[in-house]
């Protein structure tokens, strides 16, 4: 491929921040030099449909260190770093991938991936494995096992496979402790206030926060919003969740009640309609609708823009709609993932673990595929085991060992003295 100026210049910016990402990423730095050396992935071609960021660039070439030949697509129309694009084009990796393309792009994108015709594919909100499952079933065949790296996919997957209908093995990275307890708890819950406060620059505290879910995401967005000062709310449809929360110190209450005491609301739980018109009708003027779950699905937009006269962009990702009462409701980021279509995504320190999981479960699948059969599978616990010991030891942290004497009295049954 020819390249110009500018896209030699993008590509030298993308470089640099996949740099400085690589250094806050000890555990997979210490994975790729091991495949380097080992060669796990030989041969295999691998679809990534990942966020395209700077942290992606440095799984991208720990795969690839490991002999894999991988292209990419992104997983989201809005979450693509453009200069990591151009960065990993010009390393070599096939990238389809444009910062606010339309469906049609994003999914052709997909599609493009798939002529690759992989043997193992990587995933994040389950995308690609839908196409592949509907419209490119005769790549079927050639696919060894995949990998998927967030709580919707996972849903996504199993119901797929609840229905007979999942063909090939596919890890669920996002089960694994080391990625959903990191991962989506201090992850989320940094990166989603970063987004808001890059689109809106509003001061968090003293304001109303509605936090809907209480997953692992949930819970870290409502401890960090707390942290900077917000009276939060959350919504929860579990009763253990919403228990959990209220004894975390959040108040709890349904949505169509919160809905006109609410400053900003903040979706988190894979669902459809969230936030709905009945939700909207009672917001206050002013009020901020924003999501962080994969799909803008959780807030119902199209009932938002029927309840609206005009729509106007006031500021990079925040649309002002002016409903038939003359309230203005501001959505952020078109509704999807704000802490990547306005920010950055997770900080490098995090997807550390949750990368490293997803580069051992390449070589999980590379190695155990032949005696899978098609389902959703955890990693091994020893391999979560050890990323979480690496990555206390790249903390300079300490582990203790147990004593033999220790050993002894936890296997035994007989009444301690």
């Amino acid at each position: 491929m020819k390249y110009d100026i500018k896209d030699l210049k993008l590509a030298a910016e993308g470089a640099l921040r996949a740099e400085w990402a690589g250094r806050e990423m000890p555990v997979l730095k210490t994975i790729r030099d091991r495949f380097e050396k080992e060669k796990p992935l030989q041969g295999i071609r691998m679809a990534a449909c990942l966020h395209v960021t700077a942290e992606t660039a440095n799984l991208v070439s720990t795969l690839r260190a490991g002999g894999a030949d991988v292209i990419m697509c992104a997983s989201n129309p809005l979450s693509t770093q453009d200069d990591i694009a151009a960065h990993l084009v010009k390393s070599g990796v096939p990238t389809f991938a444009i910062k606010g393309e339309d469906a049609t792009t994003y999914y052709n994108h997909i599609l493009a991936a798939l002529e690759f015709k992989p043997q193992i594919t990587i995933d994040d909100g389950a995308d690609l494995v839908a196409i592949l499952h509907t419209k490119r079933t005769a790549l079927l065949k050639g696919v060894i096992g995949g990998m998927e790296e967030t709580t919707t996919g996972v849903v996504r997957l199993k119901a797929l496979h609840a229905k007979g209908n999942l063909k090939y093995p596919i890890v669920a990275v996002n089960d694994s402790d080391t990625k959903h307890m990191f991962d989506n708890r201090y992850g989320t819950g940094q990166s989603t206030l970063d987004g808001i406060l890059r689109a809106t620059n509003i001061l968090i505290a003293g304001k109303v926060l509605v936090i809907a879910g209480f997953g692992w995401c949930g819970k870290g967005l409502a401890s960090r919003a707390k942290g900077l000062g917000a009276n939060t709310i959350v919504v929860e449809v579990d009763p253990v969740r919403a228990l959990e929360a209220a004894m975390e110190g959040h108040r709890v209450m349904k949505m169509q009640d919160a809905a006109s005491i609410g400053d900003i609301f903040v979706t988190v739980t894979g669902d459809i309609n969230v936030l709905d018109k009945k939700h909207m009708r009672k917001m206050k003027n002013g009020a901020i609708m924003a999501n962080s779950g994969h799909f803008n699905a959780e807030i119902n937009i199209k009932a938002l823009e029927e309840m609206s006269e005009t729509k106007r962009r006031v500021r990079p990702f925040v649309d002002e709609y002016t409903l038939e009462d003359g309230r203005n409701l501001f959505l952020l980021g078109e509704g999807r993932l704000i802490n990547l279509a306005a920010a950055e995504g997770h900080p490098a320190s995090v997807m550390d673990m949750s990368f490293a999981n997803q580069a051992l479960a390449g070589e999980w699948i590379a190695e155990n595929h032949a005696k899978l059969k098609p389902g959703v599978y955890t990693l091994p616990a020893e391999i979560d085991r050890e990323i979480a010991r690496l990555k206390l030891q790249a903390m300079g942290m300490g582990l203790d060992t147990l004593t033999p004497e220790q050993e002894k009295y936890l296997a035994s049954w007989e009444l301690g003295t």
